[in-house]
């Protein structure tokens, strides 16, 4: 255990998992707790309770142990390769995959299974994400861009940061949207309330969603979205805050919702400027069968 924290209490009060999770945003509560409970949390030298309630003075010390290391299985999941070269693969992720491995979800990612496929993947990320340049949700279907190596991913990373790249999303909604077009701009962040959420907050990081109406239906609607950033949940989030939340989304849908596999969310076209040849590239992926399928039950407007 070489990683130590050190905070010391100046004004808050309250027990210390809550005061240590407001302190480090970037832990989450749950895992907070779990040092705690493993005795890696102390005051001069004494661990200390969860439900210790913290004074101002208090030096606190988190000795935060070295991470599980994964080990990185290659499978054959059989995934849909839409185009390859020496640069660049891209591949259309089902839904309920997670993009890459964690503590928990070791295997069945969608990185074990370019392990198998694809013979050679770039190494900026950390061990665990090769070739991974962005994500989209577990839930979340459709295209996604990798690097076989480290210059492609270079530009394609850079790309995304610059804004050039195109990113075009499908998603079916609760409510019917009485306009045709919409631009959503309200900065993202960690949801004070709960920490697996993201929410629109006043410190959050900048974030733009526009989107466009393709079709009503009675009591939703469907639309393309494009993301001009990309944050965590973005689309999910924006939606939820303009007061039209994506059909089935288990963390910011409503409750009766449509029945499916998680958010009906695509990420249905993705376009790129080559990393070597400088072409502009542009894929599409058609909508899911469980989507199509939902669609046809819905009753549309006139």
């Amino acid at each position: 255990m070489d990683n130590q924290i050190e905070v010391i209490i100046k004004e808050e009060k309250g027990r210390i998992d809550k005061v240590l999770n407001d302190r480090l945003t970037e832990y989450s509560r749950s895992q907070i707790q779990q040092w705690i409970k493993n005795q890696h949390v102390s005051i001069d030298g004494k661990p200390i309770r969860a439900n210790y309630k913290v004074s101002a003075g208090d030096q606190i010390l988190i000795e935060i142990p070295e991470p599980e290391e994964l080990d990185l299985v290659p499978e054959n999941l059989n995934l849909e390769i839409v185009y390859e070269d020496d640069d660049v693969v891209i591949v259309n992720k089902p839904q309920g995959m997670v993009v890459h491995p964690s503590a928990g979800h070791p295997q069945g990612t969608l990185v074990n299974g370019l392990l198998y496929q694809i013979k050679t993947l770039s190494t900026i990320n950390d061990v665990v994400r090769p070739g991974i340049v962005h994500r989209i949700d577990k839930d979340t279907s459709g295209l996604l861009m990798v690097a076989k190596n480290d210059r492609a991913h270079e530009a394609l990373a850079k790309q995304l940061k610059d804004k050039t790249s195109l990113r075009k999303y499908v998603a079916l909604v609760h409510g019917e949207i009485p306009h045709e077009k919409g631009r959503i701009e309200a900065p993202i962040g960690r949801s004070k309330v709960n920490r697996k959420m993201q929410d629109v907050i006043e410190d959050g990081k900048p974030a733009v969603t526009h989107f466009e109406v393709l079709k009503r239906y009675e009591g939703y609607t469907l639309i393309e979205l494009q993301l001009e950033t990309g944050r965590t949940h973005q689309i999910r989030v924006h939606m939820k805050y303009i007061g039209y939340p994506v059909a089935g989304d288990p963390l910011y849908g409503p409750k009766k919702t449509l029945k499916g596999n998680g958010q009906f969310l695509h990420a249905k076209l993705l376009g790129f400027e080559h990393p070597t040849t400088g072409e502009m590239m542009v894929f599409e992926a058609p909508l899911p069968e469980l989507f199509k399928k939902t669609l046809k039950q819905l009753k549309e407007k006139d």
